[in-house]
């Protein structure tokens, strides 16, 4: 059934003038942009593109998973870069994850702070290399794991990183509906708060790329000043920063906790490397690998630092302890604010709608994930795709909308798992087997050194991926032998006392890297792709 919707696909206009390479060694050709359709061709691939085609000409982005041909790209974006991730980041959603430190782990401020600092690190570095790529393929992220793992394993990468997408979605706005009903007296119901945020959020990501970025330009400069009227009102509470010094345990426990609330932080930002390219294959291709490294990282740094330590430090105020342990982390919003009366819940309510900017990216990518599940469903606009999303996270979000501490401590912690495998196996395809091929000459010269960019939605050309899967299913075992979860702790998690260390994201990383390589060679040597 694969193989005859390929071929359907390939009969028509779509890559009628792409020529084989002639060889099998993925000598990369230079960039051939009759592999990459003009906007105006997407909007009219077929009937139901073109029955969208009023929406199209109005500003609704019509490109879906296609290469972003060189003419159609620009820097216009490129602060984007950093301000995307700074709006994304410095939304309500962020705040709960400092909150767990104490909350669930027993840390003291301090040892938060190391661990925030540590992770939120290597996270970003995570999410930063992956965002390099897409300027210079031209690529979405999903698309671009093809040259790692295949069409097969892109396949079952784009299905995850749906799961991710809607959970990222469903934690974000079960807060922002938690705070819109907190703020209302309990007047307005939680199920009609989430849906208000929801449909909200829904309206930018179905415009398209655009749309996306010139909200997310703009939209942190508010929630910026209101958390810093966050630090000056808890200042003037009284932090107490010995408050959990009792409660912290010591040795292997005190190791387990600070790993397990590690891997949460390193999940909240790794999390967005499943879509980092997303956000910028409309850059131009030669733009510097490292200017888009450094913007992205620090993106992501000063907006997950800046809201994670303070809500660390809000646990230490014990009238906000208590008020977490009252009403989860809407409760911790209202009580924070609750000495400015009205000024204090229109703040909140502007927080509620912050959740807009995180989910726009969620339900942008996740649309994206479903058109790179099955040929067929890239002939869905993508605009479409975002409605299905917003329809199915919605509905998760009023399920489970009395659960969000644990759905999110759950959820963050096993993401990091296959994030970390899904980056480890991009990067060193990327720089064993493109780049230092190419160094080698084996491959020729190109923006996008080692790729054949004509062969991205064709799996005959693409590599066979049995090497990728296989090291990722690895590291699959790895982090379950290595995880500490509410509902199970792995062997090696459990050396760490009662409730474990998670190492699960560490091994699964360290394993995946040791045993892709070699497969991966045997495969190119013995296939010749």
């Amino acid at each position: 059934m694969v193989e005859q919707s390929s071929s359907e696909w390939d009969d028509k206009n779509y890559h009628s003038s792409i020529r084989r390479p002639d060889d099998l060694n993925y000598d990369v050709q230079p960039l051939d942009e009759e592999a990459a359709l003009g906007e105006d061709e997407v909007a009219h691939r077929n009937p139901i593109f073109r029955k969208l085609s009023g929406l199209f000409n109005k500003g609704v982005e019509a490109r879906g998973i296609e290469r972003v041909p060189e003419e159609e790209r620009d820097g216009k974006h490129t602060i984007g870069l950093l301000l995307l991730w700074w709006s994304v980041n410095m939304v309500v959603s962020t705040l709960p994850i400092g909150l767990l430190a104490q909350a669930y782990y027993t840390l003291t401020f301090h040892s938060a702070v190391a661990a925030i600092v540590v992770f939120t690190a290597l996270g970003a570095a995570f999410t930063a290399f992956i965002a390099t790529l897409g300027p210079k393929t031209g690529l979405r992220t999903m698309v671009i794991t093809r040259y790692s793992v295949g069409y097969v394993g892109a396949t079952i990468f784009s299905f995850l990183n749906i799961l991710t997408q809607l959970g990222f979605s469903v934690t974000a706005i079960i807060l922002g509906g938690q705070t819109l009903t907190n703020v209302s007296n309990d007047k307005l119901p939680l199920e009609a708060s989430i849906v208000i945020v929801g449909v909200l959020a829904l309206v930018l990501c179905f415009v398209g790329y655009e749309a996306m970025h010139y909200w997310e330009r703009y939209a942190w400069i508010l929630l910026f000043i209101f958390y810093c009227c966050m630090w000056g009102l808890a200042g003037h509470k009284g932090f107490d920063m010995g408050a959990q010094q009792a409660l912290q345990d010591t040795g292997k426990s005190y190791a387990g906790d600070f790993l397990s609330f590690g891997g949460i932080v390193f999940s909240s930002a790794s999390g967005w490397a499943p879509v980092a390219a997303d956000f910028n294959c409309r850059l131009p291709s030669n733009i510097r690998p490292w200017k888009v490294f450094m913007l992205t990282w620090f993106g992501l740094m000063v907006p997950l630092l800046f809201v994670e330590i303070l809500s660390a430090a809000l646990m230490t105020v014990p009238a906000y302890a208590q008020a977490f342990e009252d009403g989860d982390a809407g409760g911790v919003l209202a009580a924070v604010f609750e000495p400015w009366g009205g000024g204090g819940k229109f703040i909140l309510v502007v927080f509620a709608f912050s959740i807009i900017s995180n989910c726009i990216p969620n339900t942008y990518s996740a649309a994206l994930s479903c058109q790179c599940l099955l040929p067929a469903f890239q002939k869905i606009p993508r605009a479409l795709w975002t409605i299905l999303v917003f329809v199915i996270y919605t509905v998760a979000a009023v399920a489970g909308r009395e659960h969000f501490s644990e759905i999110l401590s759950n959820f963050l912690a096993i993401l990091g798992y296959w994030v970390a495998f899904f980056v480890v196996v991009v990067f060193e395809e990327h720089y064993i087997f493109r780049y230092w091929f190419h160094k080698q000459g084996i491959n020729s010269s190109g923006p996008a050194r080692g790729y054949d960019l004509t062969a991205y939605d064709n799996w005959r050309r693409l590599p066979v991926g049995a090497a990728g899967i296989f090291a990722c299913c690895c590291g699959v075992g790895a982090a379950v032998v290595s995880m500490a979860q509410v509902w199970y702790i792995g062997p090696l998690g459990a050396v760490f006392g009662e409730f474990g260390g998670d190492l699960g994201f560490e091994m699964s990383a360290v394993v995946t890297a040791i045993v892709f390589p070699p497969l991966r060679y045997l495969e190119y040597r013995l296939i010749g792709r």
